[in-house]
């Protein structure tokens, strides 16, 4: 089956711009106080509910899928770039990363105690995003947990031509509402459990935001 070209677009941008990409963007250390906060909360949670290991799909080069590691996740990392997976296999030998995209994921059901998607569903066309929430619900073991962050916007979609010191890009970028991803994962089925927005910090551009949710679990048998 041949993917969607919005899939292509990705891929082909991201291993265009990947050796750029690892020394531009911040390692997870390097985050704002409350981006860390939610993804010790994130890990703490699953470590308790012992579910099963996480899923941190568009993991790039692995850098929050360390980080996750690091507090203790049994964590996998999942990217549609296969430049992106060969940079996150050498400088994390120990963690197993491996191609795949999110609206297909080769994951059982029920099979994962956590999902990650961190600034990594933002490319997907907001008509498609129902397809990859319902992925996450399925992959999910009852009781497991979902992570989602991202920028936010007022349904606004960029198409940038340049990215990551200046490599040509295809992808678009949408930017939705915190309401109407909030709709969206309720839609699939996915109980929301906390949202974080954060307004831009001087000299940025973007707000974003981050969700907290939960697969409910299934009702005892009467």
């Amino acid at each position: 089956m041949t993917d969607p070209s919005y899939l292509a677009a990705i891929r082909t941008s991201y291993d265009t711009v990947a050796a750029d990409y690892v020394q531009l963007v911040k390692d997870p250390a390097e985050l704002d106080p409350l981006s860390r906060a939610m993804l010790a909360a994130f890990a703490e949670t699953v470590r308790a509910a012992d579910l099963g290991p996480v899923a941190d799909l568009g993991c790039g080069p692995g850098k929050v899928t360390a980080y996750l590691a690091e507090l203790g996740v049994s964590v996998l990392g999942i990217d549609i770039s296969p430049k992106m997976i060969e940079l996150a296999r050498r400088a994390h030998p120990g963690l197993a990363f491996t191609v795949g995209s999110m609206t297909a994921p080769e994951i059982g059901d029920d099979e994962l105690g956590g999902v990650l998607a961190h600034y990594s569903t933002h490319h997907t066309p907001p008509d498609q995003l129902p397809l990859v929430f319902a992925e996450f619900h399925r992959m999910l073991a009852p009781g497991g947990h979902l992570m989602l962050a991202g920028h936010v916007g007022d349904h606004q979609l960029l198409r940038p031509t340049q990215a990551y010191g200046g490599h040509p890009v295809s992808y678009e970028s949408h930017l939705l509402p915190p309401d109407r991803i909030a709709e969206l994962l309720e839609g699939a089925g996915l109980a929301l459990t906390a949202r974080l927005v954060q307004e831009p910090a001087e000299g940025a551009k973007r707000t974003y935001a981050t969700f907290l949710a939960r697969k409910p679990e299934r009702p005892s048998p009467s």
